[in-house]
């Protein structure tokens, strides 16, 4: 099994090339799902500061006396 299945079914031979390639259409959608990925990773990565620095917060005030 590939690490890359999707870039793998969409390689094709150009004519007597002995090297496989894609369609830059298929590289630009990858492009965007990457980013589109990326994007999302970082802001729950963000919202995850968030909600630790708030579950800080509270344990720091329930802690105190």
């Amino acid at each position: 099994m590939s690490d890359t299945p999707r870039t793998d079914a969409e390689a094709f031979l150009p004519h007597d090339s002995k090297y496989r390639v894609c369609d830059a259409d298929f590289a630009r959608q990858l492009e965007r799902e990457l980013n589109a990925a990326n994007e999302r990773a970082k802001r729950l990565e963000e919202a995850l500061t968030v909600m630790l620095r708030q579950m800080q917060g509270r344990k720091a005030k329930e802690a105190k006396p």
